[in-house]
């Protein structure tokens, strides 16, 4: 397994966890705070701007760089470690995918920001708190030395 693909993963694994770490320890909270229809149109504009080339390029690119992880196999020592890191960060890319951004969406589209803000925020959170675990997680074991 390539060492230069095995850092992009991991490092790509940690600084996206780190992200979704921030909106779990400091964007959330200040949202819950703020009154719910100021706080759904606050979180469409980060929204929008989460979609732009330097997030998406971090976003896809460490999903590919763990797809090669995990597609290299475990012929190696530690090889194991690594896919099961690339594994763990590709399951928060499939969270990411199929609740987050659904819920985005759906937030952005709807007229009824303030009641949309209830039905949105907490599982939104949820599966923020669990992706960020699953992409730290996966940089961990991506990173760490492997006997």
């Amino acid at each position: 397994m390539e060492a230069w693909l095995v850092l992009a993963a991991g490092v790509g694994s940690g600084l996206v966890g780190g992200f979704y770490l921030a909106f779990s320890l400091v964007v959330m909270p200040a949202l819950r705070r703020r009154p719910a229809g100021e706080a759904a149109s606050a979180m469409i504009a980060v929204n929008r701007a989460a979609v732009g080339a330097p997030f998406l390029v971090l976003f896809f690119g460490t999903a590919l760089a763990c797809l090669a992880v995990v597609g290299a196999g475990v012929s190696e020592p530690g090889a194991p470690v690594r896919v099961l890191g690339g594994l763990a960060s590709l399951a928060g890319w499939v969270l990411t995918m199929a609740v987050n951004v659904p819920l985005n969406t759906r937030l952005a589209r709807t007229d009824h920001r303030t009641a949309a803000w209830s039905g949105y925020a907490r599982p939104w959170t949820r599966a923020n708190h669990l992706r960020a675990g699953l992409s730290v997680l996966g940089a961990l074991a991506l990173l760490l030395p492997v006997p």
